[in-house]
């Protein structure tokens, strides 16, 4: 079996606060990325590194800075520039230079915090499902940015692995305990990059992180294995907030000592709360959610034994307790914690978590967000030696396997059945691979009901799933695809009212014309597998607008898809042409969505949502777009 290949980049990044008076404008630095227009570059300098030297120095007040500015690093790649050290009013005097596109300031970007497969409903039985159909992934590169790596995991062993790919250009980088060797047929290749990070902090505490692409934080084997590893074969009442948080110093040992310990989430980390508790000779804790988490459960390894109930149960627990306390027959409240081992096959699943990412898209509300969901709750995935798997400094405990549940463990699901599909289908774009998987996905749970928001125990909405729960199996002959073009991206943005220069930024084309795209449409004629409408009601009875939307045909050369319109309550949702008829594979045929509303009553700054879906079935396949139509009452001026 050919292996799919991981590739692994480790990045240390910081974030320097920003200024807070006018004299630190003048003299406080922090690391700025600078993109340049490369083709700009006189003749003069033999490189460009020299060239963004020189205007470095064009920028800077001579004798009145003997600090140097030298240069972190250069780009090349995705974009040409450098990044440097500079005060606010330097950055802002290079920005004034012809060549100089755009100055970002650095940014931290945190953390996003087994049986997928088969929960995924990918078959490794059936030869026409899509593992077989990829052959598990064969000669697929997956490339992930995170902490770090784990290589003597099992989830990354290429035993019985063919070659690398010869297409494969990039390398191994070694450095603390890892060798060019800790690579091999199924982790290809390794970098790590923390030159920006001692910029602006120093020098790298050597006896707690790594100068290489090794992890010691758990967060990128986990991950990493998740997208492309291998298949495995008596209590007291809290006497104040901080106490009832379990922060550190905060319970009295003569109090908590032999006891189970109630515990309010928030603040530190659910595990740190257990290990506060332990330190103060607790024996055991109940973590409770907050109104914030609400029904939420979510799966951790703590260093003492403990249990999570939701915001309800906490409420039960602390009233409970309350009772006993009151009691003039001087009852003491007990509690019992049992594991009755892992159960499969829960109902309803799946469901909404209550860390899940939401929408609605606040920068473009003409494109729903999320696209879709996938597994991210309670996953069990690879994790390094270096730290324990409660992530607390005390926890000595050394394990091959951790859970995890956050956004950064559904992303790699989807990572890994893109590759998947891209696998399948080598001539697929990114678009068409994302339009696959949100046009087959489904919005009802295993009772066959709608899919329930996990934090509240109510139905949940298109804003929170979006086109709805991934189904590989499906997405593999999706029938029709919505595909998107590099100038349907640069109309999306003329329509989105970005300058031409935030354009060039962005696409790095010398001359952008958005006179023809406006013309055409609005930003939500982006060709997205999803429709979203925003109707602002300024004293306007009705209003109306329009979708138009290309799909290919990827399915049977003669087919004929009819339509099916489940309009949002209280809209018109029409469709032209009603019908689809296809003569051969890679044919696009249009049609046009119009969507027209009647005023509702609102109050001012409150908005309404309702939605519904577009369906085109050709009797085999159903591509299902969802409908979502958001009705805004203007502020009164």
């Amino acid at each position: 079996m050919a292996p799919i290949f991981l590739i692994f980049s480790f990045f240390i990044a910081t974030l320097s606060p920003l200024p807070t008076s006018s004299s630190s404008l003048d003299s406080e630095t922090k690391t700025f990325i600078i993109q340049v227009q490369h083709e700009a570059k006189p003749s003069v300098f033999p490189t460009h590194k020299h060239w963004y030297q020189s205007s470095l120095s064009s920028i800077i007040t001579q004798g009145l800075d003997t600090n140097p500015r030298d240069i972190i690093h250069t780009y090349d790649t995705v974009f040409h520039g450098f990044s440097v050290k500079l005060t606010p009013l330097e950055a802002h005097k290079l920005q004034s230079l012809s060549h100089v596109i755009t100055i970002i300031p650095e940014q931290v970007r945190h953390l996003h915090t087994t049986r997928s497969p088969h929960f995924l409903g990918l078959k490794t039985a059936d030869r026409t499902g899509l593992l077989h159909e990829t052959d598990f992934g064969s000669d697929l590169v997956i490339g992930v940015i995170d902490t770090g790596i784990w290589p003597e995991r099992q989830s990354f062993n290429d035993r019985d692995l063919g070659p690398v790919p010869a297409k494969w250009k990039g390398e191994c980088v070694a450095g603390k305990d890892f060798l060019a060797s800790s690579c091999n047929r199924k982790l290809i290749g390794a970098r790590y990059f923390y030159g920006g990070y001692e910029a602006s902090d120093g020098k790298m505490n050597d006896t707690i992180e790594y100068r290489s692409p090794r992890d010691s934080d758990g967060h990128g084997t986990h991950t990493a294995s998740i997208a492309a590893g291998r298949l495995g074969n008596g209590m007291e009442e809290g006497d104040g907030y901080s106490s009832s948080l379990c922060l550190e110093g905060s319970l009295d040992p003569k109090i908590v000592r032999g006891k189970i310990v109630v515990c309010d989430r928030g603040i530190n980390s659910r595990a740190a709360k257990g290990e506060v508790v332990k330190k103060s000779g607790g024996v055991a804790m109940i973590l409770a959610n907050g109104v914030f988490d609400g029904e939420g459960l979510v799966a951790d390894c703590h260093v003492l034994p403990a249990t999570a109930v939701g915001a309800r149960g906490g409420d039960e627990i602390r009233r409970y307790i309350s009772l006993a306390a009151k009691s003039k027959s001087g009852s003491v409240p007990t509690a019992t914690i049992v594991f009755k081992g892992t159960r499969l096959g829960v109902r309803p699943a799946p469901v909404v978590a209550s860390f899940s990412a939401r929408g609605p898209n606040p920068v473009s509300p003409e494109i729903l967000k999320p696209d879709i969901i996938a597994p991210g709750l309670n996953i069990l995935a690879a994790w390094p030696d270096r730290i324990g798997p409660s992530g607390v400094p005390s926890d000595g405990r050394r394990t091959e396997f951790n859970i995890l549940s956050g956004t950064s463990m559904a992303c790699p699901h989807v990572s890994g059945l893109a590759a998947l599909l891209k696998a399948a289908h080598p001539d697929w774009s990114p678009a068409a691979i994302r339009s696959a998987l949100m046009t087959t996905a489904y919005t009802v749970d295993n009772r066959g009901h709608p899919m329930l928001d996990e934090s509240t125990g109510n139905v949940s909405s298109v804003f929170d799933y979006g086109a709805g729960h991934v189904h590989p199996e499906k997405a593999l002959d999706p029938g029709l695809i919505y595909d998107i073009s590099s100038f349907d991206y640069v109309d999306f943005l003329c329509n989105s009212n970005y300058t031409t220069k935030n354009i060039q930024v962005v696409t790095r084309m010398k001359v952008v014309d958005c006179s023809g795209a406006k013309k055409a449409g609005h930003s939500g004629n982006l060709n997205y597998p999803s429709l979203s409408a925003v109707f602002q009601q300024y004293g306007k009875h009705k209003m109306s607008t329009h979708f138009i939307r290309t799909v290919t045909n990827v399915g049977d050369p003669n087919s004929v898809y009819k339509v099916t319109i489940k309009p949002p309550t209280g809209m018109v949702v029409t469709v032209e042409p009603e019908t689809l008829s296809f003569r051969r594979v890679g044919q696009k045929l249009n049609f046009l969505v119009r969507v027209q509303a009647r005023e509702i009553k609102l109050s001012p700054g409150s908005s309404n949502v309702k939605s519904g879906s577009i369906v085109w079935s050709d009797g085999k396949h159903n591509v299902t777009s969802p409908l979502v139509v958001t009705m805004q009452q203007p502020l009164d001026d």
